[in-house]
């Protein structure tokens, strides 16, 4: 069982942004940038290319309000998307505040994010969904 099956089975707390029958979106707590979110599918399949098709469309059409909703929420020029999954074993999309590729980059430094500081980024997104 993967950390992300645990935060959709509720064994493990998470600041989620939204859940549908399908899906689950919740920050990332080791954020490359202030309002990194990712987007899960509730079954758990390590590989993007191996999830049903209906369930990867979905996926895209369940992550765009919650995009749209980054990009006001901060100073960005898009929400970036990116899927790499290689820490967890189970499919995820990165949605993330960019101003440039370089916010993508997954070799940088992670931030360490306070409680305080993650409550708030959920109801800055929230606000704008």
């Amino acid at each position: 069982m993967t950390v992300f099956t645990k935060i959709i089975n509720g064994q493990l707390p998470s600041y989620k942004i939204a859940e549908s029958e399908k899906f689950i979106a919740f920050l990332d707590i080791e954020p490359l940038v202030t309002g990194h979110v990712l987007v899960v599918p509730k079954i758990e399949i390590d590989k993007i290319f191996d999830v049903p098709d209906e369930y990867l469309a979905e996926m895209l059409v369940f992550a765009k309000p919650i995009a749209k909703a980054i990009e006001k929420a901060f100073t960005c020029k898009r929400c970036g998307l990116s899927v790499v999954g290689l820490e967890v074993p189970h499919t995820h999309m990165h949605l993330i505040p960019i101003n440039s590729a370089n916010d993508l980059n997954f070799t940088r430094p992670k931030l360490n994010p306070s409680q305080d500081e993650l409550k708030n980024t959920r109801e800055m997104i929230l606000a704008q969904m």
